[in-house]
C-alpha cells in the first residue's frame, strides 16, 4: 500500500501543488478533453490523472509532464504559469458574469405566449 506524501509536506508546498493540479485540470478542460482520453494519450492509468490534478505528492515528475504534453502539446512545467493560455483565456471569458439587460421591445414579442 502506498504511503501518502502530502501529509508530511510543509502546507505551501501542499498548496502549490495543489494549484498546479488544478491548473492543469483547468487546461484540460478548456480543451474539452476527457479526463480518461488525456491519461490514455499520456500512457498513465486514469487514477494517476485524477491524483495529479488532485496535487497528489506521490506521483513521479515524468507522469506529470507526459500528462501535460497529452493536454497541450508543447507546453513545460517551466512555463505552466508564464504565458496565457488561449484555452485557458477563452475559459474564463465563458465563466465571467454577464450583466443582465432589459429586452427590447422587438424580443418581447418575440418571446410573447
Amino acid at each position: 500500500m502506498k504511503k501518502a506524501q502530502n501529509p508530511s509536506m510543509p502546507p505551501p508546498l501542499a498548496a502549490a501543488l495543489k494549484d498546479m493540479g488544478e491548473h492543469i485540470a483547468r487546461m484540460r478542460k478548456a480543451r474539452h478533453v476527457l479526463q480518461a482520453e488525456a491519461a490514455l494519450r499520456a500512457n498513465i492509468s486514469r487514477e494517476t490523472a485524477s491524483r495529479i490534478e488532485n496535487g497528489d505528492a506521490a506521483v513521479a515528475i515524468g507522469q506529470v509532464v507526459r500528462y501535460l504534453d497529452a493536454i497541450a502539446p508543447g507546453a513545460t512545467l517551466g512555463r505552466l504559469y508564464e504565458t496565457q493560455d488561449a484555452a485557458l483565456a477563452m475559459l474564463e471569458k465563458s465563466e465571467k458574469r454577464q450583466r443582465a439587460r432589459t429586452l427590447s421591445p422587438q424580443a418581447l414579442k418575440h418571446y410573447e405566449f
